[in-house]
């Protein structure tokens, strides 16, 4: 999981900010799981991501999103992994739900610059139970985000990612952007006590170290979010905490040094309801439930 690590701090004061884990090469997942990558039109420009509307934690890295049918007026909210939560990492099987916060967020803008602090009235979800994710309530409107600071929420994605699109991994945190690709869709992945269904896989250019945990997860080609970044295999081992491992349908583990992962949040949109409630009973929400 990657929350800040003191090896990743060190790293980075000895060598600037392109230090990371070492890669290893990977085959690319030939399961029929993934949806098909559609051919992209030679003509279709990347849209330019930046760090507007990213924030910065404590420990971790995150964004203020919003689903497609968010409305200026409602509460803002803060999206980062459930193993950022200040309570300490959710057990397995475990879900926070509308719980008392005060938590702050440093808001940046497109230069990275902090341009306010933003604060919490609750962790309105969070669980390490299928997938890795936080959910806070702000104090806070989108419109009144966007008044003060001139900063727009991200817009989560409602469909499932896609292989091989371009996307960009944008820490609050580190204040830094990494660029790759959707390399491939994992069944399962393991990691110590926690187990994450249908993860996403990034090419190694994506070399995120500790402190990207809870960054947004940009598809380049339309600017959507859609998935959090939340872990990778720092040092070969199979299933421990720090090194994630990939289980198949049929149960076979492969370990992959170097590689890093996301959850998806296109499960997120239909838990929201109006005033962006979450409501785990909403039609097509599949989150754990309490």
């Amino acid at each position: 999981m990657k929350k800040p690590l003191v090896g990743a701090l060190l790293a980075l004061l000895l060598t600037g900010a392109a230090a990371a884990p070492a890669l290893a090469s990977a085959p690319r997942d030939t399961g029929a799981q993934a949806p098909a990558a559609a051919p992209r039109s030679q003509a279709t420009a990347a849209l330019a991501v930046d760090f507007a509307g990213t924030v910065a934690l404590s420990n971790c890295s995150g964004s203020v999103v919003r689903t497609p049918s968010s409305l200026p007026t409602d509460p803002a909210l803060v999206l980062s992994n459930g193993h950022c939560l200040e309570t300490g990492f959710p057990g397995p099987g475990e879900v926070v739900k509308d719980r008392r916060s005060t938590r702050s967020f440093s808001l940046l803008n497109s230069a990275g610059t902090k341009v306010g602090t933003l604060r919490a009235s609750k962790i309105a979800y969070g669980t390490m139970t299928d997938t890795d994710v936080s959910i806070y309530q702000l104090t806070t409107t989108y419109a009144q985000i966007q008044s003060q600071y001139g900063i727009s929420a991200l817009t989560l994605n409602d469909t499932h990612p896609v292989q091989g699109s371009s996307i960009k991994v944008v820490s609050g945190y580190w204040k830094r952007i990494y660029s790759c690709n959707v390399d491939g869709f994992v069944y399962r992945l393991k990691e110590g006590d926690w187990t994450w269904k249908d993860s996403v896989r990034y090419t190694s250019s994506c070399n995120t170290i500790g402190g990207t945990s809870g960054s947004p997860v940009v598809d380049t080609t339309t600017g959507r979010v859609v998935a959090v970044n939340n872990t990778g295999n720092e040092s070969g081992e199979s299933c421990t905490v720090n090194n994630p491992c990939e289980v198949d349908e049929n149960g076979t583990v492969t370990v992959r040094q170097g590689i890093n992962y996301a959850q998806e949040t296109y499960t997120i949109v239909p838990c929201i309801g109006p005033k962006n409630v979450i409501d785990l009973n909403r039609a097509g929400c599949t989150l754990p439930k309490p």
